[in-house]
């Protein structure tokens, strides 16, 4: 098990605010987990009572709403922290991570934390400033269901995907998803992205191989999330 001030993966975060010694506390009360792909790290409607450091792998953050539609909120990778929000609400979580691929995540309590908040203000103030990025990412959701259409979005979510995660070696966005789980970002019916897909693909704004998906045409892609007729 690494120990927290030796960890590369916090200069990505919140935690590279914090000292070398309140590293060291949170280091021998930290729990390390190995969750493998498709297993689920919370569910909604739990108490978290700490926070989690993503080490390797992905996770996918989402909303089951009243219909039975599962809203994938964001994805969450290494060097990020999940279920910051717990630090300053005792309410239950509202949301449920599942990984989407094995990872090794590390478990800090809240009092821990808690702690750390009260006393380093760097600290504090990293926290604040990643919740309400949060914040800001959620409005954007909102706003996009509400104004953009189904194929704005999927370019939109194409580009960001692009931008997260970069791309492999053979010019592949770095992450594979499901067509099911592209349409829960995108918030329409899977048979929905099947169709774009192929649209754009035919136009020659992508290319895919079974999950994997590279963008040829940014720029086109760009006009589309944008709005303007091809």
């Amino acid at each position: 098990m690494s120990k927290c001030e030796q960890c590369i993966v916090r200069q990505f975060n919140s935690l590279k605010h914090l000292s070398n010694k309140e590293l060291m506390r949170i280091s021998a009360c930290k729990t390390s987990l190995f969750i493998k792909k498709g297993d689920t790290i919370f569910e909604e409607g739990k108490h978290l009572n700490g926070v989690f450091c993503i080490k390797e792998g992905v996770c996918k953050v989402s909303k089951m709403s009243e219909n039975g539609r599962n809203q994938i909120i964001s994805l969450v990778k290494r060097g990020e922290i999940l279920g910051e929000r717990s630090l300053v609400s005792e309410e239950v979580a509202n949301l449920r991570a599942v990984a989407l691929s094995d990872m090794e995540i590390c478990f800090v309590p809240k009092e821990e934390i808690i702690n750390d908040l009260e006393k380093n203000i760097n600290f504090t103030m990293a926290v604040l400033k990643d919740m309400a990025g949060m914040l800001k990412t959620s409005d954007n959701v909102i706003v996009d269901m509400a104004q953009k259409t189904v194929k704005q979005r999927l370019a939109e979510t194409l580009l960001n995907l692009k931008k997260k995660f970069g791309t492999d070696k053979d010019g592949f966005i770095d992450i594979q998803l499901s067509r099911e789980d592209i349409a829960n970002i995108t918030g329409t019916a899977t048979e929905s992205v099947i169709r774009l897909l192929s649209e754009f693909k035919k136009k020659k704004n992508i290319d895919f191989k079974g999950k994997n998906i590279s963008i040829l045409n940014a720029n086109a892609l760009e006009r589309i999330a944008q709005g303007f007729k091809e």
